[in-house]
């Protein structure tokens, strides 16, 4: 390729990309809810004409490689208009979960369709069983409100009897509403920006431009790919259990590299689970490409290009192919991170010099909610970080969010001016590192209080089973939840719902990561 080219492919890679990334400043600044406003659980991203992908910002890898299939829904069922704004976050079309609420609009030149806009935020409650509408649910329609493709705005203008229905149907209607202005605001943002470009680079180079990037994306992950030894590599790693009494689901992958190519196929995978630990397709699909990414690196430009090498087989109906009305509300933010797990152990016997052990695994998803007849009603979430996994030459970071998730954490002060919350404990949880040459990092140990009654519930893993060391590694410790009542801790369970009278705490204790390698023994300067 030309240097010329090579300059005009940088330009365009760095305009689609700063799109996305000043619509997610806008999201963010004009949310309501502290979880987009300061957690950032959401993203956005630029999309073709047809559906592929141009440029996303860097938000959240689970949100990021679903929003395609989000997109492809509305494309193919049907046709957008100018002024016209789809919303949805129904998990069997795209979505991830149904808390997870997507926005799909055009950019137009000359009357024709340029490009795709979407957003994806994850709103702090959408109806269901439980305040945060992740419950432990056994269908899908315990879990919340879900919403098929619908215009929100028609040429221009906003159906507000839609608006009624979400109000009607979640426990904080104010804050919804606030939030979904926010992605409104976020679709203009990325609406005048796209304008200017068609503008000055004109539609034709600019689409042409976007094509190119892709199929630039395509040929670096095929070089990358190339370098990984051609094999087969098979791991199996586990889900704890789905919350009803089955332990140990297995989540199992063959992953096939053939010089440029993979086929990553994971047969032997669990059936569907009673629980909510379903998988949609769009969120299995995002884990692959989410570690296939990082063994291409940060150089490759994230859009579809990236994703055609990769060939993916679920078997139908498993674990990981979640089918209406299985509920899902866990396979989004749990078994998504299991896959990554999954993926991970494979490839290290290919690359065994590069592939880190397992992160901590979990994302220990906290619900937080006023009880039935509370004078003021709030719903809060957040996930809560821990230890990723050490590798060849490093140890593991301690207390940091990783893989699926990119979000930060809630500040104490937000959120204790926000909720009737006390933030009695943070600190890392030292020595959950598993111990090795290089030792994982450390998980966190955070106790809320609660200042009135309180529904709580949790979903969390990686409390059967800590998270697998390599290279004679250690595991990392478990997680472990407890209640504080009357001064005195009780453990409950990690998945479920919980009562939390005035002067009671949920203490959250996330796992560490794995070891790497053993530890030397009289070897000065050894890892701790």
């Amino acid at each position: 390729m030309a240097a010329k080219d090579m300059f005009l492919l940088e330009v365009f890679r760095n305009l689609a990309s700063s799109v996305a990334g000043e619509m997610g400043v806008a999201l963010q600044r004009a949310a309501f809810s502290p979880n987009i406003k300061e957690r950032k659980d959401h993203s956005c991203a630029v999309f073709d004409p047809q559906g592929g992908l141009v440029a996303q910002a860097e938000h959240i890898p689970v949100h990021l490689g679903a929003m395609p299939a989000t997109v492809r829904a509305v494309l193919e069922g049907f046709e957008l208009a100018e002024g016209d704004i789809f919303i949805l976050n129904d998990p069997y079309l795209g979505g991830t979960h149904l808390p997870d609420i997507s926005m799909v609009s055009g950019v137009f030149s000359g009357g024709e369709l340029s490009a795709v806009l979407a957003t994806r935020a994850h709103h702090s409650d959408v109806g269901g069983i439980a305040p945060g509408s992740l419950p432990l649910s056994s269908d899908i329609h315990q879990e919340g409100l879900v919403i098929p493709p619908l215009l929100l705005y028609r040429a221009g203008v906003r159906d507000e009897s839609f608006m009624r229905l979400l109000s009607a149907n979640v426990r904080t209607p104010a804050e919804r509403l606030g939030d979904i202005d926010a992605q409104v605001a976020a679709h203009r943002v990325g609406e005048r920006r796209l304008e200017r470009i068609f503008g000055r680079y004109g539609t034709t180079e600019t689409l042409t431009r976007f094509g190119d990037l892709q199929y630039y994306s395509e040929a670096l992950t095929r070089a990358a790919l190339s370098a990984v030894p051609r094999g087969s590599y098979s791991f199996t790693d586990y889900l704890d259990d789905d919350g009803f009494g089955a332990t140990d689901l297995p989540i199992a992958v063959k992953i096939e590299m053939s010089g440029g190519d993979a086929v990553v196929d994971f047969s032997g995978t669990s059936g569907p689970s009673r629980g909510p630990f379903n998988c949609p397709v769009s969120v299995t699909m995002s884990a692959v490409y989410y570690a296939f990414r990082c063994i291409a690196g940060d150089g490759v430009p994230a859009n579809e290009g990236a994703f055609r090498p990769i060939e993916v087989r679920i078997p139908e109906g498993c674990l990981l192919d979640a089918r209406r009305p299985r509920p899902v509300a866990g396979g989004n933010v749990e078994t998504s991170q299991r896959i990554v797990d999954v993926l991970f152990g494979a490839l290290a016997q290919a690359l065994p010099d590069r592939i880190p052990a397992a992160s901590y695994g979990t994302m220990s998803n906290l619900s937080l909610g006023s009880a039935p007849g509370a004078p003021e009603v709030f719903s809060y979430y957040e996930t809560i970080a821990g230890g990723t996994g050490a590798g060849p030459g490093f140890d593991g970071l301690s207390g940091t969010q990783a893989h699926m998730t990119n979000t930060m954490n809630t500040p104490v002060e937000a959120l204790e001016y926000s909720y009737p919350l006390r933030v009695k404990e943070y600190r890392l949880r030292r020595g959950s590192g598993g111990g090795g040459e290089y030792r994982g990092g450390d998980g966190i140990v955070r106790e809320l209080e609660a200042l009135e009654e309180v529904r709580a519930t949790l979903l969390a893993e990686r409390r059967a089973r800590g998270p697998y060391g390599l290279e004679g590694g250690k595991r990392g410790a478990r997680g472990k939840d407890e209640v504080i009542h009357g001064g005195r801790p009780h453990k409950i369970a990690s998945k479920g719902s919980v009562t939390l009278e005035p002067g009671d705490s949920i203490r959250i204790s996330t796992p560490g990561g794995g070891g790497w390698g053993v530890k030397a023994k009289h070897r000065k300067g050894a890892a701790r």
